[in-house]
């Protein structure tokens, strides 16, 4: 009897994840059927309004008029969305790894951390709308630029997410494995990082966000090719229509990223106790 008491009280907390993750599709769905409902709302009274005063389109399309160029310029929307995917994968790709890289820094070397910090929370500060025409002159106009004003943008979350995770280890877990003889640099590798994994991921949410935001302000500065190109040509023709439609474009692109880092988390670190869980 005694022999099988602590089994049992290993096999609870890995059947706990396992059913809360059972859980999560339907709460998923039921969570979206309000947010469809209310946008179906806000198109129907939109394009009421459109109609009722009669506004050009070229002021403000009406919803049917928007969704009639997304669908017979899908192809041109498609390609241009391709674009824009790649240059956010790479650049939030290399903004995970920059501010992953930068919060073990500062967490692991206390004096070049506390001197390093300050430097980059200054270099958060400056306007990164700025810096996307220096990147085209120094980069010219294909991918790199892109991808430098994505991880410029994208980096700062995850840098700062990863490092409140690093510094909010339980202090007395931390002494006792001093008291053992462990390192700094097995507890970093034992403790700190695994703490710090739901506080990364938190970050990679903002971050991939952020990196779509930084491909469309890239094409603006400087593109041949992508939804913020596209943006920019339609509204010097006046093509209002197509503008809102490279719009939900971009959009339905965000979310798509978003969700892939949501489905990575719950996949690979569900495990994991969540902070103030």
């Amino acid at each position: 009897m005694t022999a099988q008491a602590p089994q049992a009280a290993q096999a609870g907390p890995v059947a706990q994840p396992r059913k809360r993750l059972m859980k999560h599709p339907r709460s998923r769905f039921a969570g979206i059927i309000p947010a469809v409902l209310l946008a179906v709302g806000m198109l129907l009274i939109c394009e009421v309004l459109v109609r009722a005063f009669a506004l050009p389109e070229f002021v403000m399309p009406a919803p049917s008029a928007v969704f009639e160029v997304l669908f017979t310029q899908q192809a041109q929307l498609f390609a241009a969305t391709l674009v824009t995917a790649e240059e956010v994968a790479y650049g939030f790709f290399m903004s995970a790894i920059v501010g992953a890289l930068v919060a073990l820094v500062i967490a692991r070397f206390d004096r070049f951390g506390q001197a390093l910090y300050p430097l980059v929370v200054l270099f958060q500060t400056v306007p990164k709308i700025a810096l996307a025409p220096l990147f085209i002159l120094w980069f010219g106009y294909d991918l790199a630029p892109k991808v430098t004003l994505i991880v410029v943008m994208a980096f700062f979350p995850v840098a700062l997410n990863m490092l409140v995770g690093l510094q909010s280890v339980d202090p007395n877990l931390v002494a006792l494995l001093r008291s053992v003889g462990a390192s700094r640099t097995e507890i970093l590798r034992r403790v700190q990082i695994p703490h710090s994994l739901p506080y990364l991921m938190a970050g990679l949410k903002v971050a991939v966000t952020l990196g779509v935001i930084g491909a469309i302000v890239g094409e603006f500065a400087g593109a041949s090719a992508g939804l913020g190109y596209m943006i920019q040509f339609a509204s010097t023709q006046m093509q209002t229509s197509l503008v809102f439609a490279a719009l939900i474009q971009v959009s339905v692109l965000g979310l798509i990223f978003y969700y892939l880092v949501e489905l990575a988390e719950r996949h690979y670190i569900d495990w994991i106790p969540r902070p103030n869980a």
